[in-house]
């Protein structure tokens, strides 16, 4: 990916803030708060969780991708699909509630949330995916009660952070994109995997997936819109 490709990948949240009338502030204060509260020895009473844990999580993630073909599973995947997608030494990136077409198939390597996929995303937290969780500005409750709870399990899920922002915040990463989808192919070229070892399933912005988080179907559609945008950008020669 080049640097003009990587640079409108984050420029463009700006258009869609704009698009949507969001504050840039907002989006600052919430992954603000989120860095302060992750940068300290033991996040949460979590070691697993401090920035070097994090680093490490990530390192973990990206040595697991190593040259495989990556699946992205979004939000309008069906379970059959996914199993007809998967072969031998394939990684699966999950978008949010889209870890629910997983279930029973496969473990995701990673999740990419905003943290609305609701108990898909809980079970993959208990399940021991690595969790890419997205601050912006209306989940700082979301993320503050999520990491309360995955704090007390046995193992809670190893943990890389991001957010859309201009900024620079410790511990924390914007690879671009919107929406958990796009995002997660965002992600995977940040990371370095090569275009062509990205394959994608269940993206769909006709209609609303089946594992889309409850919202307005009327502004779910026009976030839809942004996330083809978005992927045309990162993926040209997706079809």
């Amino acid at each position: 990916m080049n640097d003009e490709v990587r640079a409108r990948l984050v420029s463009i949240q700006h258009d869609v803030r704009a698009f949507f009338g969001w504050s840039y502030e907002d989006d600052v204060e919430s992954a603000a708060q989120l860095a302060r509260a992750m940068n300290l020895d033991a996040p949460f009473n979590t070691p697993s969780w401090s920035p070097e844990a994090r680093v490490d999580a990530l390192e973990a993630l990206t040595l697991a991708i190593g040259s495989s073909d990556v699946l992205v599973v979004g939000a309008a995947a069906e379970p059959e699909a996914v199993r007809m997608a998967l072969e031998e030494g394939v990684c699966v990136v999950a978008a949010d509630g889209a870890a629910g077409a997983c279930e029973g198939i496969v473990r995701p390597h990673a999740v990419v949330t905003d943290l609305d996929g609701a108990e898909h995303l809980e079970r993959a937290a208990q399940n021991g995916s690595t969790l890419v969780v997205h601050a912006h500005g209306d989940n700082h409750e979301r993320w503050q009660a999520c990491f309360a709870r995955w704090s007390v399990l046995e193992q809670p899920p190893p943990l890389i952070l991001t957010h859309q922002t201009d900024e620079t915040l410790p511990g924390m990463h914007n690879p671009g994109g919107f929406t958990d989808g796009d995002r997660a192919v965002c992600c995977l070229l940040h990371w370095g995997v090569n275009p062509d070892r990205i394959r994608c399933i269940g993206f769909d912005s006709s209609r609303l997936g089946r594992w889309s988080g409850q919202t307005d179907p009327a502004r779910k559609l026009e976030k839809l819109r942004w996330m083809d945008a978005v992927l045309r950008l990162a993926l040209p020669g997706m079809e």
